[in-house]
């Protein structure tokens, strides 16, 4: 099912809206269906060469993508309620460009992404897609950014660095319910309370703006959720600040790829052409351009370790 009722596009905006118009972010971050400042590449013949002569597209020269508008910076409606903008969407016109393709974004419910893929619809997805071991049976993948979650504490803080588990010991720390980074702070504090540190305490909240406003009121030390919403709400406002991260798999890792259905043979090609757009530095440039320079990769993988199965 499409996320494009009227209903979704409605709340998109008001998204967008509340995130960048009201609260100063305009100037700062572009949400115009334009985008006149995206990065654009060049083709990239090896990538090119490296498509498999038996993979047939969706559409002849063009490269159909399927992409959930979740948040700014990843992905959001335009201030048009139509236009897919954000580092998501960047990224997946830097690499139609190196394959020579047009490229055509399909928004998508996130929940549906598999099947859609499985079925044909779309030739790949790129929509903040983790790797896992159990996706990796049914799907490839090609990485094109770290899986990252993010310490932000209040811009005048005295926390400087939270890297390790006695970093966070006695901190009050907002975090979400049932989520990875829960997972790894109840790790962290057994850890620590068996070290005869301080337990933490933690407190949980749903929404992005809540678990903002509880660091800059004093009511938490820290936030520690996905990076990318933080990167966003530190670059517009410049009330908190980042002070460490963490794989979202850790103690192993999780990193973000483009998801292409198993055996096609298209994520090698999508892994030279994503090589190509870092060495050429458009990588780079996209990330900076959305604030997540701190999510960039060395280097883009085909089907690296994910997450084990449990």
């Amino acid at each position: 099912m499409l996320c494009i009722s009227s209903f979704c596009r409605r709340a998109a905006l008001a998204a967008v809206w509340l995130y960048a118009v009201a609260a100063g972010a305009a100037d700062r971050f572009d949400f115009s269906p334009e985008q006149a400042g995206r990065v654009r590449a060049t083709k990239d013949a090896e990538a090119i060469k490296a498509l498999p002569k038996d993979f047939r597209f969706v559409k002849d020269g063009v490269f159909t993508v399927a992409i959930s508008p979740m948040a700014p910076p990843i992905s959001s409606y335009a201030t048009d309620a139509k236009t897919v903008v954000g580092f998501d969407p960047d990224y997946a016109q830097l690499v139609a460009d190196a394959l020579g393709l047009k490229l055509d974004l399909q928004p998508i419910a996130w929940a549906d992404w598999p099947l859609g893929l499985v079925s044909g619809k779309y030739d790949a997805v790129i929509s903040n897609v983790g790797v896992t071991e159990q996706r990796k049976e049914k799907f490839d993948f090609s990485t094109y950014r770290l899986g990252l979650h993010g310490f932000y504490v209040r811009a005048d803080s005295a926390i400087r660095s939270i890297k390790e588990p006695k970093d966070v010991a006695g901190l009050k720390i907002v975090t979400g319910a049932g989520t990875n980074q829960e997972k790894i702070l109840l790790e962290w504090n057994r850890q620590n309370t068996a070290a005869g540190l301080k337990p933490l305490e933690l407190q949980y909240f749903d929404d992005d703006v809540a678990r903002v406003l509880a660091v800059v009121s004093g009511r938490a030390d820290a936030n520690f959720n996905p990076n990318a919403p933080q990167a966003y709400h530190a670059a517009k406002e410049g009330k908190i600040k980042l002070v460490g991260t963490v794989n979202a798999g850790w103690p192993l890792k999780s990193d973000v790829a483009i998801t292409t259905r198993k055996g096609s043979g298209l994520a090698q090609a999508l892994t030279i052409a994503g090589n190509g757009l870092i060495k050429a530095g458009k990588y780079q440039q996209a990330l900076a351009r959305w604030s997540l320079n701190e999510e960039a990769l060395a280097a883009s993988e085909t089907n690296p370790p994910g997450l084990p199965k449990f």
